[in-house]
């Protein structure tokens, strides 16, 4: 199978960013690529060269039979048998198609494996996303620094044809979400002997573009409530996410339920832990990056054809319960699908002079959703600590491929951390309006007494 680099010529294009310049915004030739040999997206519409990765024909639009709205998501693929598995035993046949992370976990845990499905290029957003990116692609460019956005409206990829990898960041950071959702997610850290405590909470995410009166720089709202156990119930966290966390910092705020008090948290961001996470998950892994890009290098290495999580429709089945997904040291990888698709490599090297835990970050991000599906993460020392990835999988009702819950392993703890899991909640629901008013401060303190 080819796992040719592709495009690592265009690291020239991060030297403007190494000078603080801002990156020259797509041109018209550029732009007349996209929907031809390159999808509305910008990813490559054609099949690789043995055709193990097929073309794009649109994605997946339509819900298949048997699909009903609030009962979870339908299999498409539900006959399908694993085409090979990965296993510690056979897995330097596959080592071309293995990130460093996966073959770590192959050679760390004996009872890991891969189950490769065919490939289906799944991922598809509404027509009038196509239309939005499509104008706005040759107007968009990246501030000073390559911390923010210029020209930028709504765009779910202001960057359809990346020459950086900060640019591939921002795909991610704004791809479509069907403008506001609330879900139900649970966290669960897992000990070395696999026991476990669901942290539920009721979650509301609003991206500015999709409010009437967003303020400036505003990427999205997030406004959190822990609802279980007992014993952290009612805790609350309201984040308003700038685009340019350079020119003005993230404004998140906590309310205390035992202090019934709300305060400024400038500590929920960076390397900062999640709190209810054990140390295992930091305020930027979440949705494997999100926030301020400043402290890290950020370079583009190329496309690469890896085997990666994908249309995880088994996972989402709502007759599961979470002791069938969880085991010790690692989920239940019969639930779980692996595919062979393009992914573009980020790599992150910390600054000289900033701080984290992490001195790199290596992320592997789809051509088609620009979604990271899987990250490795490395200590100061340049040791592989911790492997993450999101189980993703075309949402066919909203047209989104917004994943349906991330992990991440510890390699030296031998611990891990699964977040977003639904099949004991209720369903996701899109499509939600939201008013500036709901996610201010006040509203947060009204809502906590």
């Amino acid at each position: 199978m080819n796992t040719t680099l592709f495009h690592a010529t265009v690291l020239g294009a991060l030297l403007s960013l190494a000078s603080g310049s801002a990156l020259a915004k797509l041109d018209a030739s550029e732009a007349a690529r996209l929907g031809q040999e390159l999808t509305p997206t910008g990813a490559q519409k054609a099949a690789n060269a043995n055709g193990s990765i097929p073309a794009w024909t649109g994605g997946l639009t339509q819900p298949p039979a048997g699909y009903q709205a609030g009962q979870g998501y339908v299999d498409p693929y539900a006959s399908e048998k694993p085409l090979y598995t990965i296993t510690q035993g056979n897995q330097g046949q596959y080592a071309q198609l293995l990130t460093p992370g996966y073959q770590a976990l192959l050679g760390k845990y004996p009872d890991f494996k891969m189950l490769v499905y065919p490939s289906h290029r799944t991922a598809a957003l509404p027509q009038s996303e196509y239309a939005e990116i499509a104008r706005e692609a040759p107007t968009i460019s990246l501030a000073d620094g390559g911390n923010g956005l210029m020209g930028y409206e709504k765009s779910s990829v202001p960057f359809p044809i990346p020459h950086s990898g900060i640019e591939v960041l921002f795909n991610h950071f704004v791809r479509y979400r069907s403008g506001g959702y609330q879900y139900f997610p649970t966290e669960m850290v897992v000990q070395n002997n696999g026991s476990f405590t669901p942290i539920r909470r009721d979650v509301k995410v609003m991206m500015a573009s999709a409010m009437g009166n967003p303020e400036p720089n505003r990427l999205y709202y997030y406004l959190g409530k822990v609802i279980s156990p007992e014993s952290v119930a009612g805790g609350q966290t309201l984040i308003h996410e700038p685009i340019d966390q350079t020119r003005e910092a993230r404004l998140a705020w906590s309310y205390n339920p035992g202090q019934r008090r709300v305060l400024r948290a400038p500590e929920a961001a960076y390397d900062s832990p999640v709190g209810t996470s054990e140390g295992l998950r930091t305020y930027d892994a979440i949705d494997l990056y999100n926030g301020a890009p400043n402290k890290y290098d950020w370079k583009l290495i190329g496309k690469k054809e890896l085997l990666v999580p994908y249309n995880t429709y088994k996972l989402a089945d709502r007759s599961l319960k979470y002791n069938q997904i969880i085991q010790p040291n690692h989920l239940n990888q019969d639930l779980l699908r692996y595919e062979l698709h393009r992914v573009w490599v980020v790599e992150a090297t910390l600054k000289p002079g900033e701080r984290h835990i992490y001195a790199k970050r290596v992320f592997y991000v789809d051509e088609d959703s620009w979604s990271i599906l899987t990250a490795d993460l490395y200590d100061g020392r340049g040791d592989l600590w911790r492997v993450q990835e999101a189980h993703t999988l075309q949402r066919y009702d909203v047209l989104s491929s917004l994943q349906l819950s991330d992990v991440a392993y510890d390699l030296q703890a031998r611990r891990y951390v699964v977040y977003g899991l639904e099949n004991e909640e209720r369903s996701t629901q899109f499509g939600i309006s939201g008013k500036l008013a709901e996610f201010s401060p006040a509203a947060l303190r009204r809502s906590g007494h």
